[in-house]
């Protein structure tokens, strides 16, 4: 037999790491901007960050990432209300099916957040370089590093690219292509318009609160209201007010100070049966029921507590 060799096909090839950072950033972040000849991927690990892409601009959440390729302007700005986490890397490759990722972002599985902790892990074990240090312009290679690591992060990394250009490549073009935003300063005019309306609501919240009185009192119309809460809270704003009640109702339960009736006649429910049903739609058991749990849950706790406090005596 003659055996014949074949060559596979390695349609991404990382050449060099230029970056490797993982920053965790205070709440009031802002990086003015750059651009270099190499590509980069800025990953949000946790918060909300507002990045621009030469003229536009994107809002990253949790679980988010965006490609810069080589020679676009990029900026980032923290408009959440929590301090962002972010992986950001950069590198060379002269692949051209690198080409997928011009312009885009998207919101990575489970898999793929699982390849961006990877190498990050091979990353610490292989570099010297602090990666929470925005000045750093080179990694350095650790002295001792457990074997083949260097070739670890790299196969990594294009496993990483590989992955996610397989997952989107229906999605590419459409939802997920890069899209024109508003600007940070808007964004965070709408989070603290946000803030507001749900303050509002709290003011509110033994009423029956309708999407016109919001409306009136805040000089806005119905669409840019939904708009602003479908954007940030994945819902409608009368749903968020609903959810409040329901978060007030087992607060009240778990006080104690009233009985299921007067709760319901206190949020302005028109009767208790309503008032159970939108209890129950909302948790997934009866008025009566989380009642139940919640007291049994405290009793296990009195339970654990004194026979630790007797053994403790012991």
């Amino acid at each position: 037999m003659t055996y014949i060799k074949t060559r596979l096909k390695r349609d991404i090839v990382i050449d060099s790491v230029i970056t490797l950072h993982y920053f965790e950033y205070m709440k009031d972040f802002i990086f003015q901007g750059e651009s270099h000849d190499f590509w980069e991927f800025l990953y949000v690990d946790k918060g909300t960050v507002s990045v621009r892409s030469d003229d536009d601009w994107l809002t990253l959440n949790t679980g988010d990432i965006i490609f810069h390729k080589p020679n676009e302007f990029h900026a980032i700005r923290s408009i959440g209300k929590n301090s962002p986490n972010l992986v950001a890397v950069s590198f060379t490759t002269e692949s051209p099916a690198i080409s997928f990722f011009c312009n885009k972002s998207f919101t990575l599985d489970m898999q793929e957040r699982s390849l961006i902790s990877l190498i990050i892990r091979e990353a610490r074990d292989t570099f010297s370089t602090p990666m929470h240090i925005p000045s750093v312009e080179q990694v350095q290679i650790k002295s001792e590093t457990p074997f083949a690591s260097q070739q670890m992060v790299l196969q990594y990394l294009e496993l990483f690219l590989i992955t996610v250009c397989r997952n989107h490549q229906e999605s590419a073009g459409h939802a997920q292509t890069l899209v024109r935003r508003s600007s940070p300063e808007k964004e965070m005019a709408n989070e603290t318009l946000l803030d507001q309306i749900i303050q509002y609501m709290g003011y509110h919240i033994c009423e029956r609160l309708t999407v016109t009185a919001i409306c009136e009192d805040f000089s806005m119309s119905r669409s840019a209201l939904q708009t602003l809460f479908h954007d940030k809270e994945g819902c409608g704003a009368i749903d968020y007010f609903n959810a409040m009640k329901i978060e007030r109702a087992k607060e009240i339960i778990r006080e104690g100070s009233m009985n299921y009736t007067e709760i319901a006649y206190f949020l302005s429910y028109s009767s208790l049966p309503y008032f159970s049903k939108q209890f129950k739609k909302a948790t997934g058991m009866s008025p009566l029921k989380y009642s139940s749990s919640i007291k049994g849950m405290t009793e296990a706790l009195k339970k654990t507590s004194t026979k630790n406090r007797k053994r403790e005596i012991k």
